[in-house]
């Protein structure tokens, strides 16, 4: 891609994503996610039904009165978009490419994070790590973000989702909201260990964007079939309901794995076709969260 043409995608992106993170995610990510902790505000005199551990004794001694400490809730945050950029993503049979809708996703969540005066980073992986932004705040910044990512000329092509998740784990020493865009089609080593890992120390969500064509295989008779990530290619007879059903089998344990690590790590998944409109998918996580 030329410097011409990459330009004029993030600026695309921009549009639309900085649009819908001031019109649409702005209360909406600010209510769903919480401050880091608790910062020491100011004392006041104790009240019936305060929390006698808040009690400032140096206060208290000095006044000869009962006073406790008043805190407030830090809301800067830091995010992290962890996004797997194998080249399973160059996959579009139903909708726009994976890649394309992962970016405008990671977008977004970006833009509406600068809203909230958060830090925001990003690590790129496929079967190795493959780019590691560390977090910072301002549009210059975002925008930067989404050029790498538009602009990533992977070195793997395969898809390990446990490493990313270690790698995230240990170079962030500080809680951090993550989320983690993928299609979740691991050829590698089973990620529910390092996913639960994560959660204990971060925030952790997982966002799946996939391609219906993925979870359903049509009936097109013959077909030549290449594996994007392994380059293996193989004539499969799509007419044949054995086969379909085989599929079928595929993506169920496919999605079973990912929802029983998510269910394990107490992670929310959000599910997202590439033919329909993410904005609902993230919609539903956010205001399932509020509720939490």
């Amino acid at each position: 891609m030329d410097s011409n043409e990459l330009l004029r995608r993030v600026r695309k992106i921009e549009i639309k994503t900085r649009g819908l993170s001031q019109e649409i995610f702005a209360g909406e990510y600010h209510s769903a996610f919480k401050g880091r902790g608790m910062t020491f505000s100011e004392v006041r005199e104790y009240q019936y039904g305060d929390d006698v551990r808040d009690i400032d004794w140096n206060v208290t001694a000095r006044y000869h009165k009962p006073f406790v400490k008043v805190y407030e809730e830090e809301r800067e945050l830091t995010v992290m978009l962890v996004v797997d950029v194998s080249a399973g993503n160059l996959f579009g049979a139903v909708g726009p490419y994976k890649r394309d809708v992962v970016a405008e996703v990671a977008a977004t969540l970006a833009f509406s994070a600068i809203q909230n005066n958060d830090k925001v980073g990003m690590l790129l992986f496929t079967d190795r790590i493959e780019r590691f932004i560390p977090p910072k705040k301002g549009r210059k910044h975002i925008l930067l973000l989404i050029r790498e990512l538009l602009d990533c000329r992977p070195q793997g092509r395969g898809t390990n989702v446990k490493q990313a998740l270690e790698f995230m784990t240990g170079a962030l020493k500080k809680r951090c909201t993550t989320f983690v865009l993928s299609d979740f089609v691991d050829a590698g080593e089973d990620y529910s260990h390092a996913l639960s890992l994560a959660a204990h120390k971060h925030d952790v969500m997982a966002l799946q964007v996939y391609d219906k064509r993925e979870a359903d295989m049509p009936d097109v008779g013959l077909v030549l079939m290449s594996d994007a990530e392994s380059g293996a290619q193989r004539w499969v007879d799509t007419s044949s309901r054995a086969v379909r059903t085989a599929w079928q089998r595929w993506w169920y344990a496919n999605q079973q794995q990912l929802s029983n690590a998510a269910a394990r790590a107490r992670v929310d998944v959000a599910t997202i076709a590439t033919d329909e409109d993410y904005v609902k998918a993230l919609m539903a996580m956010f205001k399932t969260r509020n509720k939490k």
